[in-house]
């Protein structure tokens, strides 16, 4: 019996030892959040008095405050990362650049983030303004940037935190592709992002780091490809594909964490919408023994930081700045309104659907297509500014382009015509294309008769075999409207191009004085 009281606490001991050595890390994450320091609606748009009073909005910096700090209050060690994208998505982006990204993070208390792309959108100069101003690293592993000065000193391919008396390498990635989404310069190369995560894993490893967080803007997918090709990452947290995780809605693109060769990806949508929370234990090896969590919903039921409310309110002042801006000359009139524009081709249809397809047919895109629900008002003549602008695309909408085949596009102009009877905002302006459609057939029933595709100087009948490279904006890419075949991760798409207000703008600019015009793009049979 004694010798068994041995054997038994002889175990207990180990168990006990075993506990002891573990390690619980509290991972808070967010990305792609596009400087939407003021709350959103459900379509990721900026939210207006009537939502606000509804309890109707997400997300916003100053929710964010609140969430962070109730996270860490419950968390035995915690970190805040970033997957990248801080920039771009409002005015408040294009007023102050990154000073209020910086601002806000320093506020949030950041450890480390990751460059996304965006972070480019102004080339590296405002990059490393941004980076000068915050307290924490920032990290890109799979670039060289010996030959940018502004940046050569700047950024670390990863970095060492010691939390809870551990240390915790940290790695950073962004898309092999951003020359071709942003504008970092002819003096930076991206590469791979395995072989470079993989030596940092080594480095560090060597170092004697055995927790190792890859910072990803990467997307989804590529991801799923690192963590399959590597070998020591312990967790991903990702970014750029949007991508919402999740264990308990039926709308998430895969379980909260993604496990692929042992190692846990997670990514929180976007926006600020969501907070993620991954709680991770290592055990004294640094081996991942248990990983559980799920985006937390940014929604009416976090309390508003009251510090963080005034502050933005402060900052958005000088916006008006902007809204005030002439950009532009209209001959005459812009006809936007929504009795006219839902039922048939306008002038403010024509006018966004031209200004999304130039903005893109130089990367092959041939089709435009535009919800008229997104369009808000019309323009009078004379001097056009920013403000006039936004009234009519307020949503902070981005380009979307996408592959699709011709039938697709078909039925996404059937889908455009389906409800015009109500008035319903998903009647599509277009560019790039012609179409008849007969008011006399039913719904979803074939009343698109005819489909021609501009070629060359003249139009030709649309192959429903053929593929075919369209844009539209972020919100019907989505499944907005009724266009539910433009969704899915099957069409080689880039749903985060350059916001469409600032595109249509600067549209009216290159053409001013801008000329109102119907062209019959758009027939009734």
């Amino acid at each position: 019996m004694y010798t068994r009281f041995l054997a038994s606490a002889a175990v207990l001991g180990l168990t006990a030892g075993m506990a002891v050595a573990d390690y619980k890390l509290t991972i808070l994450h967010t990305n792609d959040f596009h400087a939407r320091f003021e709350p959103i609606n459900k379509y990721d748009s900026a939210c207006d008095e009537e939502d606000q009073a509804e309890g109707k909005c997400f997300g916003g910096s100053a929710r964010l405050v609140t969430a962070v700090n109730d996270a860490r209050a419950q968390a035995e060690n915690s970190i805040l990362v970033d997957g990248g994208d801080q920039f771009q998505g409002s005015l408040f982006y294009t007023y102050y650049k990154g000073k209020v990204a910086a601002e806000f993070m320093n506020k949030l208390g950041y450890d480390a983030m990751t460059v996304g792309n965006h972070e480019f959108d102004d080339g590296p100069e405002v990059l490393r303004g941004f980076i000068d101003s915050v307290d924490f690293p920032v990290l890109m592993s799979n670039a060289d940037i010996a030959d940018e000065e502004l940046l050569t000193d700047k950024i670390k391919k990863s970095t060492i935190i010691e939390v809870g008396g551990e240390k915790i390498g940290l790695i950073g990635l962004t898309p092999e592709d951003t020359h071709d989404l942003a504008s970092p310069g002819p003096n930076i190369t991206f590469s791979d992002p395995a072989p470079a995560v993989q030596a940092e894993v080594d480095r560090l490893t060597g170092e004697g780091v055995n927790k190792i967080i890859v910072l990803s803007h990467s997307g989804y997918g590529v991801d799923q490809r690192v963590a399959q090709e590597t070998s020591g990452v312990d967790v991903i947290v990702g970014g750029h594909s949007n991508t919402y995780l999740s264990n308990v809605s039926d709308k998430a693109a895969g379980p909260y964490p993604t496990v692929v060769n042992g190692v846990q990806i997670v990514q929180a949508y976007a926006y600020g919408k969501f907070l993620g929370e991954l709680n991770v234990t290592f055990d004294d090896d640094g081996n991942v023994i248990e990983a559980a969590g799920e985006p937390l919903i940014m929604d009416n039921t976090v309390t508003e930081d009251q510090a963080a409310l005034d502050r933005i309110a402060e900052l958005a002042v000088p916006l008006d700045e902007i809204r005030n801006k002439v950009v532009a000359n209209a001959a005459d009139s812009i006809e936007g309104d929504r009795s006219v524009c839902r039922v048939q081709e306008c002038e403010m249809g024509n006018l966004v659907a031209d200004a999304m397809l130039a903005r893109v047919a130089d990367q092959g895109v041939q089709i435009a297509i535009a919800n008229s629900g997104g369009l808000r008002a019309s323009i009078d003549p004379g001097e056009v500014t920013m403000g006039e602008v936004l009234t009519v695309l307020p949503f902070q909408n981005t380009l979307s382009t996408f592959e699709i085949s011709g039938q697709g596009v078909i039925d996404a102009l059937e889908n455009g015509v389906s409800q015009v009877e109500d008035v319903k905002g998903r009647f599509p302006q277009v560019a790039g294309l012609t179409f008849t459609w007969d008011p006399t057939v039913a719904p979803n029933e074939g009343r698109v008769a005819e489909v021609m595709v501009a070629d060359g100087d003249g139009f030709v009948p649309i192959d429903p075999a053929a593929t075919y490279l369209v844009v539209t904006n972020n919100y019907v890419r989505n499944g907005g409207d009724g266009y539910n075949m433009f969704e899915g991760d099957d069409k080689n798409a880039y749903d985060f191009g350059p916001d469409l207000a600032d595109v249509t703008a600067e549209y009216l600019a290159e053409n001013a004085p801008y000329q109102p015009y119907l062209d019959g793009r758009i027939k009734q049979k």
